[in-house]
């Protein structure tokens, strides 16, 4: 059972976050660059929501709208299960919504259980496997991503999930 929610706020990122936006991506995901779809993205480059909470930044969500839909390019927590995780996302929805959107997308890799259940427990849907694309972009474009993920699963492949609106 989650916790009692934290009062945190949201806010849109601005062009002054870039530096800070950067070092999260290299704590969070050890680099600010992500190979996803066999592209590699600067995260920092990205529209996205800061979470505070005491003038902190407790959470992070990055996207880009792509015609009809919007693509959910990290998403990150500094507290788990407090609520930060979940009201980026509907914010993130929200935002698509606005812009026309009918479907908010994400990629995850194989190892990533935390997300997986995170996103379908919210509505998300598995709509695509790509086996092999994070070997691949590990040759290719980022040979810093790790062999091995949470729990000591092999990190091979990419997941796509979907919520349709």
């Amino acid at each position: 059972m989650p916790d009692e929610p934290l009062a945190f706020t949201l806010r849109a990122l601005v062009p002054a976050d870039r530096d800070w936006v950067r070092a999260w991506m290299v704590e969070h995901w050890g680099s600010e660059r992500m190979a996803v779809h066999g592209q590699l993205f600067c995260m920092d480059e990205f529209p996205g929501l800061a979470a505070e909470l005491d003038g902190q930044v407790v959470g992070l969500a990055t996207y880009r709208l792509l015609g009809d839909a919007c693509e959910l390019m990290s998403l990150d927590s500094r507290i788990e299960r407090r609520g930060i995780g979940g009201a980026l996302v509907a914010a993130v929805r929200a935002l698509a919504v606005q812009a026309g959107c009918r479907r908010l997308r994400l990629t995850t890799t194989n190892d990533n259980l935390n997300a997986l259940r995170f996103y379908q427990k919210r509505g998300f849907r598995l709509i695509g496997l790509h086996p092999g694309a994070v070997n691949a972009a590990r040759r290719t474009l980022k040979p810093e991503i790790p062999l091995l993920g949470e729990n000591g699963i092999s990190i091979r492949d990419e997941i796509e999930l979907e919520e349709a609106f």
